[in-house]
């Protein structure tokens, strides 16, 4: 069994060893006095590194420039910008991303296919490479910097998201650092969101990639806030090997603490995603459990946690469960009504099938918290997952209204 996994205070992508970062107001957004639009990465020493990509037939031209450099070998650095998704501008958005890479690359002292790129904001607008040029060349590195590229990844989001956690691997101690950007546009398989991960561990690449894709699966992959997926959604994950550790291989001893702690890692990012959603009062929280299979499992929840109809109740703190097992019903899972139970809040509203009387003020008064959580057991199997979302706010239509005007 893994070992123990703890949450660093204050912790972010730089808590990693051999990690600093840096931001600056390019002019990208709209200004302000405390704004942060375009970020840096570095690390001191190669690393290897892994990615997963929107799933979206149109997709952004950093996304396929920063495929293409993940898969040209180790990398050290990587250049963010926020406000311009670099999406639907033809060739010259290719061209863009990669004379973005290439000043990165001059201002880190590495190769351009050493630098990855991610972009996020308005779609069918070119990258203004005069200010980015501008921008990359101020941006000053330092080893708490990766507090500032999280603020400068924002779009929609009121907060930064980032976190570290700790742990021990091969006698060494390893740190694990992230950080994230997502607020809309938010639904399964990925979602407008730029997620990165840099570890001081050192990890085969073939553990990296799946590792990452399986934290993907029940953290990301497991989020929705209105049902929408993006062209530029990027999760990528560095490991610089600056612990010491020989390098973590599937099947080693290791292979099941690293993983734990990338999934605890990217979930806690995921959690405070859907927690910051367009216009949101509420954290949704779907648990499933007792499914034949987890995919069932991961359909029922995500179905349930994206429903307009359960979002609206959610913000208006009504215990309308019917909304819920509506919801389930149209998932695509094998369900048994005769052996659903339904806990809102920990409250039993329904067992094997069967309405319980519950007192209807008391439910009202828990859903009036920043969490509402339903757990459903389906008693057919042994599948679980957990999904994770908001309510539906007028905030949300107010905001997506007028995003670009």
């Amino acid at each position: 069994m893994p070992g123990a996994i703890k949450f660093v205070e204050n912790g972010t992508i730089t808590s990693a060893r051999g990690f600093t970062a840096g931001a600056t107001y390019a002019g990208l957004k709209t200004y302000a006095a405390d704004k942060l639009d375009l970020g840096l990465i570095f690390s001191e020493t190669p690393c290897t590194a892994a990615g997963v990509f929107t799933t979206s037939a149109i997709r952004s031209p950093s996304v396929t420039v920063c495929q293409e450099h993940i898969a040209a070998g180790p990398v050290r650095g990587l250049v963010v910008n926020a406000g311009i998704a670099n999406a639907c501008v033809g060739e010259q958005g290719y061209k863009d991303a990669q004379e973005a890479t290439s000043l990165a690359a001059a201002r880190l002292g590495v190769r351009p296919q050493e630098v990855l790129i991610c972009s996020t904001g308005v779609i069918g607008v070119e990258l203004p490479m005069s200010l980015i040029r501008s921008g990359i060349s101020k941006i000053d590195l330092a080893a708490d910097g990766g507090h500032m590229v999280a603020r400068a990844m924002m779009t929609t989001d009121t907060r930064p998201k980032e976190a570290a956690v700790t742990f021990q691997a091969g006698g060494r101690q390893i740190n694990m650092g992230g950080v994230a950007k997502g607020a809309g546009m938010i639904h399964p398989n990925m979602a407008t969101m730029l997620a990165f991960v840099a570890t001081d561990a050192a990890v085969e690449p073939r553990l990296l990639q799946t590792a990452l894709r399986e934290a993907a699966d029940t953290s990301f992959n497991m989020v929705t806030v209105d049902g929408d997926t993006s062209t530029n959604d990027s999760l990528l994950v560095m490991a610089n090997g600056a612990a010491g550790n020989r390098p973590i291989a599937a099947g080693s001893p290791d292979a099941a603490i690293f993983q734990e702690a990338l999934r605890q890692l990217c979930v806690h990012l995921a959690r405070e995603m859907a927690r910051d959603g367009e216009g949101a009062s509420h954290l949704i929280v779907v648990e499933i459990n007792g499914a034949r299979n987890t995919a069932d499992a991961r359909r029922a929840a995500r179905t349930i946690a994206s429903s307009s109809l359960v979002k609206s109740a959610v913000y208006g703190s009504d215990p309308n469960w019917g909304r819920v097992l509506a919801a389930l019903g149209r998932s695509g899972a094998s369900v048994d009504e005769n052996q659903i139970d339904l806990f809102v809040n920990g409250v039993c509203i329904m067992e094997g099938g069967k309405p319980i009387p519950f007192h209807r003020d008391a439910v009202v008064a828990l859903m009036r918290g920043p969490e509402v959580s339903f757990r459903l057991q389906l008693n057919l199997g042994d599948g679980q997952a957990t999904a994770w979302g908001c309510d539906l706010t007028e905030q949300y239509v107010i905001i997506n209204s007028a995003y670009t005007t």
